[in-house]
């Protein structure tokens, strides 16, 4: 059984158990979260499409951690003008493991 869920505006794949990363979420460590912008549901072959979303389901998880993701550097130059800057950026995740698709 999987679902096509919206969880910060962003539409993920999840399963039952599966531990993923989305962007930054109010809450700490421990609590529980529930995800009502589902828009997919597939329980063993029937599958049920939401117009725009599946009335009556949810996702619910609960949150591990919050922590920060991998370096991305950006550097912007223009030739022959002596323009250069770099600069960094590390996104703020958090980390969510499901725990139901109901």
């Amino acid at each position: 059984m999987y679902a096509i869920v919206e969880i910060a505006g962003q539409q993920m794949k999840v399963e039952q158990g599966q531990e993923l990363f989305v962007n930054r979420l109010s809450g700490s460590a421990g609590d529980s979260v529930k995800f009502d912008r589902v828009l997919l549901v597939n329980d063993g072959g029937a599958v049920r499409v939401g117009n725009p979303t599946v009335s009556g389901s949810a996702i619910s998880g609960t949150i591990v951690d919050h922590l920060k993701g991998d370096k991305v550097i950006v550097f912007k130059k223009k030739r022959r003008k002596g323009y250069k800057v770099k600069n960094g950026h590390r996104q703020a995740l958090t980390k969510i493991k499901i725990d139901s698709i109901a």
